[in-house]
This record gives C-alpha cells, structure tokens and sequence, in this order.
C-alpha cells in the first residue's frame, strides 16, 4: 500500500515554496497561509500550498502593442 505524503513540516513547505523558513512562520502565525498544529509540530498541506502559488500567480503582458 502506498500513500502519498499529503502535510509537510516547517523545512519541506519552505523549500516547496522557495522561500525561507522565518518567512513561512510568519505567514503562519498571521493567517496568510493555513496551517495544521498536531501536537507541538506546525505542518502545511500540500494542497494549501499549491493554492497559494496558484493565487500569486502574476498574468503575462500581452505581446499586442496597442
């Protein structure tokens, strides 16, 4: 049986997401991402995390110059 790995630790999300730990516990703690407390770990799902790329998404200019 194979499970795929759906929350990630403080290290995995931030790497994921290319940016540096201190900066993910900051958005956490102001609620700019969810997170997931079990015990005394603060864990990210991974679907969380692919929205929240989606959502900074910037649109590509237009190649029409008007």
């Amino acid at each position: 049986m194979s499970v795929q790995k759906r929350l990630l630790g403080v290290e995995e999300a931030a790497y994921y997401l290319g940016i540096q730990r201190s900066t993910l516990y900051s958005w956490a703690e102001r609620r700019k991402i969810p997170s997931v407390k079990m015990g005394a770990r603060l864990l990210f799902d991974l679907q969380d995390l692919d929205q929240l790329i989606e959502a900074s998404k910037r649109p590509i200019k237009s190649s029409h110059a008007q």
